[in-house]
């Protein structure tokens, strides 16, 4: 083969021994390639046997995310209440995307319903399996008659161990946990009440809520961002207020239009929370001052800002409905947050000016009392507890404010991104520094 280096073209002997030397590696290849297939082939057939075998387990087939070997969507029985199962059960539907028995696995603790199979962001940056579980009482996750009684965290992060449980004895790669906002705070209050569960845990704008209102979030208000950008906000929100007499019948007009029925609230009552809302919901998705409309703007047009963007659609009665669990959870036990209408005295007619409404709605005659023992526990563990903890945080996320203080008694690590609010703060968007700090830190925790 060395002399056909220079004589190529002139002997045919050399061109013969190339092409079997060509026909030789693709045979290789090609049983390599086929070693892989007959490999995976034999992963997914190991898997379904296995997950066959789990009592009061059910599987489908869907369809395979890039780069994984399969799929699959899940129903989990689980007890009504985990103290005591003789009171019921339900199923519960979580996602599984397999790539390989001895890979980490990642828990993507949803704070609601799980809709579809959706890879999360840590899991594509650990090139991991998933487990993607819907919480109690959301979407598919019900039983046959949801009772409230049921609905705790408690339960909820029962729920998850109990898939823990199941999945550990197949997985064998070190175990994860995330999720974000609510997912976030779900996966954390996991960690508390499951501190061995996982070998680390990820908390994408995660509040940890101290109060129903949690009363720290109106001094976010007074500091986030500029001061010309808060006084916009500011002058949009009196203007709105003071114009009222004409942007309710277009409010009116508008829920005819989309047929949304306002029987819980008066459109009053709705203009006044979707005006309230604004200033929260702003900093929160969109941080944009430039599209505030000023008081240049036709009032037309300046009212379909708020009427348009889906605002008042938040307080119509079907959406109030399906946001009862919601509800119910956060004013028992997570608290949430509040309105401070006082600032608007003088404008404000349908809400109460001289307490703090919540952004919260239960049905009258459903009995609830806040808790906070829980939350308060939640919150000293993560201060002085929590181990092998991230907490990823946008600076201009009201949900900062409610959120986990940075504690330096433990080796959890907090990323809190400069200029970036609940929708973008993502590893993606990391500087330089911050990716660094979260690849060391999950690097030295999952070796």
């Amino acid at each position: 083969m060395q002399i056909c280096k220079w004589a190529i073209a002139s002997l045919p002997i050399c061109r013969f021994a190339y092409l079997s030397h060509y026909l030789y590696k693709m045979r290789h290849l090609i049983l390599l390639f086929s070693f892989f297939a007959i490999s995976a082939s034999a992963q997914v057939e190991r898997l379904e046997k296995l997950l066959s075998a789990i009592p009061d387990l059910t599987y489908k087939k869907i369809d395979t995310p890039p780069g994984y070997e399969s799929a699959y969507v899940l129903k989990i029985k689980q007890p009504l209440d985990h103290n005591d199962p003789s009171k019921g059960s339900f199923y519960q539907k979580v996602y599984l995307s397999h790539k390989g028995f001895d890979k980490h696995m990642v828990m993507d603790t949803r704070g609601y319903m799980a809709k579809n199979n959706a890879i999360f962001e840590l899991t594509g940056f650990l090139g991991a399996n998933q487990l993607e579980i819907e919480h109690r009482f959301y979407g598919e996750s019900v039983p046959d008659s949801l009772d409230y009684r049921y609905l705790s965290m408690k339960q909820v992060c029962a729920d998850l161990h109990h898939v823990n449980e199941i999945f550990k004895k197949i997985y064998t790669g070190k175990w994860i946990s995330t999720g974000r906002s609510k997912g976030g705070m779900t996966t954390t209050y996991y960690r508390y009440f499951y501190p061995k569960d996982v070998d680390a845990g990820v908390a994408y704008v995660a509040p940890i809520s101290q109060g129903l209102p949690d009363k720290r979030i109106f001094r976010f208000f007074d500091t986030v961002g500029t001061a010309d950008c808060r006084a916009k906000i500011r002058d949009f929100q009196v203007r709105m207020l003071k114009e009222r007499d004409k942007t309710i019948p277009m409010l009116k007009a508008y829920a005819e239009k989309k047929n949304l029925k306002f029987t819980t609230l008066t459109l009053d009552q709705v203009w006044e929370y979707s005006l309230m809302e604004f200033e929260f919901s702003f900093w929160q998705h969109s941080c944009k001052c430039e599209e505030i409309p000023g008081n240049d703007v036709p009032l037309e047009k300046a009212a379909a800002y708020i009427i348009e963007g889906s605002y008042p659609e938040f307080y119509a009665d079907d959406a109030l409905a399906s946001s009862l669990v919601t509800h119910y959870l956060h004013v028992t036990e997570l608290g949430y947050y509040g309105f401070e209408t006082s600032k608007f005295k003088g404008l404000i007619k349908a809400l109460p000016a001289d307490s703090f409404p919540l952004a919260t709605f239960i049905p009258k005659g459903m009995k609830t009392v806040y808790d906070p023992t829980l939350s308060r526990k939640v919150a000293e563990w993560v201060d002085k507890e929590a181990r092998n903890h991230i907490f990823i945080y946008g600076m201009l996320d009201p949900w900062t404010a409610a959120g986990a203080p940075p504690s330096k008694k433990t080796n959890s690590v907090w990323i809190l991104m400069k200029d970036k609010h609940h929708k973008n703060a993502l590893i993606a968007n990391m500087t330089a520094e911050e990716k660094k700090r979260f690849s060391d830190a999950l690097e030295g925790w999952l070796k």
